[in-house]
C-alpha cells in the first residue's frame, strides 16, 4: 500500500489536474457558441448554392456540362480531402473522422484504385501517416490562425482545382464532422468532384419554376462551381470548429468527473491508512505502558 505521503501527494496532482479539466471545460463552452452560430449560419448558404447547381445542372446536356460538374468520366484516382482538429484533448471527434476517412481508402485500394490524401489540420495528418503516409500528397495546418476564415478554405479548395484541372485525380470525397448537438457530431463524406447535385424534394418539384439565365447555363456554372468548392470546404470546417468544441466540453466534463471520483478514492484510502497507523501506534503505547 502507498505511504501517506504518497497517497497526499497523487490527490494535490488530481486536484490540479482537476482545475486544468474544468478551466478547458469553460473555455470550450465560451467558443462553442459562437462556432456553433458560425456553423449554423452557414449551412442555409450552402443548401442553397446546392439547390442552385441542381437547377442550372437540370438544363444543361452531359456533353456541354463543365468538367467540375461531371467529372472525368473516369472512376479511377480518388483525392480524400480529410478535414480535422488541429488539437486533441475532445474526445473521438478526430479519430472518428480519420476512422470514416480510412475505411473509405482501404475500400478504395481494395478495388484497385488509387488514393491520394490532402489532410486539413495537425491530427489528420498525424492519425493517418501509419497507415497511409506514402498516400498523403499535401498537409494543410492553419493552428497558428486565430480565427478560421474563408481564406483557408479558399487555399484548400485552389488546391484540388489545380490537382483536377492538371489531371492528377478523377473523384475528390471530403471529410469532415457535422455538428448536431454537444453530444453529438457525425462523421461525414460529401462528394466535391464530379460535384454533388441534391435531389429536389417533392414539394420543390411541385412548385419549382423554369428560369431563363443571362447568360447561359455552362457559363454561370463554370463560374459557380469553382465557388461552390471552396464554400463546401468552409461549411465543413466550421461543421468541424463547433463540432471540436463540443466533443472537448463534453470530453473535459467527464474527465472532471472521473478527476472528482479518484479524489474521493484516494482520499477515502489516505484516511484509512491514517486510521490504521493511529491504531498501530495506540495499542503500542498501550502495550508499553501494560509492561511497565
Amino acid at each position: 500500500m502507498a505511504s501517506l505521503k504518497e497517497l497526499r501527494n497523487r490527490i494535490a496532482s488530481i486536484k490540479a489536474t482537476q482545475k486544468i479539466t474544468k478551466a478547458m471545460q469553460m473555455v470550450a463552452a465560451a467558443k462553442l457558441r459562437r462556432a456553433q452560430e458560425a456553423a449554423e449560419a452557414a449551412r442555409p448558404f450552402a443548401e442553397r448554392m446546392g439547390a442552385v447547381l441542381a437547377n442550372l445542372a437540370g438544363g444543361i446536356s452531359p456533353e456541354g456540362a463543365p468538367p467540375l460538374l461531371v467529372g472525368t468520366g473516369k472512376d479511377d484516382v480518388h483525392l480524400l480531402v480529410v478535414a480535422a482538429g488541429e488539437r486533441g484533448l475532445a474526445g473521438a471527434f478526430n479519430s472518428a473522422i480519420v476512422r470514416l476517412a480510412r475505411e473509405h481508402a482501404r475500400r478504395l485500394v481494395a478495388e484497385g484504385k488509387t488514393v491520394k490524401i490532402i489532410t486539413v489540420g495537425r491530427k489528420a495528418a498525424d492519425m493517418l501517416r501509419r497507415d497511409f503516409a506514402s498516400n498523403i500528397v499535401h498537409r494543410a495546418s492553419f493552428r497558428d490562425v486565430r480565427q478560421i476564415g474563408f481564406a483557408q478554405a479558399d487555399e484548400v479548395a485552389t488546391l484540388v482545382r489545380d490537382m483536377f484541372e492538371r489531371g492528377e485525380f478523377d473523384v475528390a470525397t471530403l471529410f469532415f464532422s457535422t455538428f448536431r448537438s454537444v453530444i453529438s457530431q457525425v462523421p461525414t463524406a460529401q462528394r466535391l468532384i464530379p460535384a454533388e447535385i441534391p435531389a429536389a424534394s417533392e414539394d420543390e418539384a411541385g412548385t419549382s419554376a423554369a428560369y431563363e439565365y443571362e447568360p447561359g447555363e455552362e457559363e454561370i456554372l463554370t463560374e459557380l462551381l469553382p465557388r461552390n468548392i471552396a464554400i463546401q470546404i468552409f461549411r465543413a470546417m466550421l461543421e468541424n470548429q463547433a463540432s471540436f468544441f463540443g466533443a472537448q466540453m463534453a470530453a473535459m466534463d467527464n474527465a472532471t468527473r472521473n478527476a472528482g471520483d479518484m479524489i474521493k478514492r484516494y482520499t477515502l484510502a489516505y484516511n484509512r491508512s491514517r486510521q490504521a497507523q493511529i491504531t498501530k501506534e495506540l495499542i503500542e503505547i498501550i502495550s508499553g505502558a501494560e509492561a511497565l
